[in-house]
């Protein structure tokens, strides 16, 4: 019995919480502003214009909370996650850099 509630306090222990959940769409864009814990992504989407039978190009904005340790620049491609609201305009969190500003598309 001893060895059992060892491997289960151990198994406690490797489970790590992330400071905060995420959830939700995913979205990517290029930074347009970086500020010292957020920045501002810019991504463009296509919308049907029912009336017209044709679709129209529509740009988005996202602030998005930065993870302590990612480095990021203007002009970066990333890739961001939507969690809970952070405050009054940040509901989204940096999930990872897809590529640098100076790197061409594939």
């Amino acid at each position: 019995m001893k060895e059992q509630k060892q491997t289960k306090t151990a198994s406690t222990q490797v489970l790590v919480k992330a400071p905060t959940a995420t959830r939700g769409r995913f979205f990517e864009g290029t930074i347009i502003k970086k500020f010292s814990t957020r920045v501002v992504i810019e991504f463009e989407r296509t919308v049907y214009l029912r009336k017209y039978e044709r679709f129209y190009k529509k740009h988005s904005k996202v602030h998005a909370r930065i993870p302590a340790g990612m480095d990021l620049v203007v002009g970066d491609y990333i890739k961001v996650q939507e969690c809970r609201p952070l405050s009054k305009i940040i509901h989204a969190v940096v999930v990872e850099k897809i590529r640098s500003a100076g790197e061409q598309k594939k």
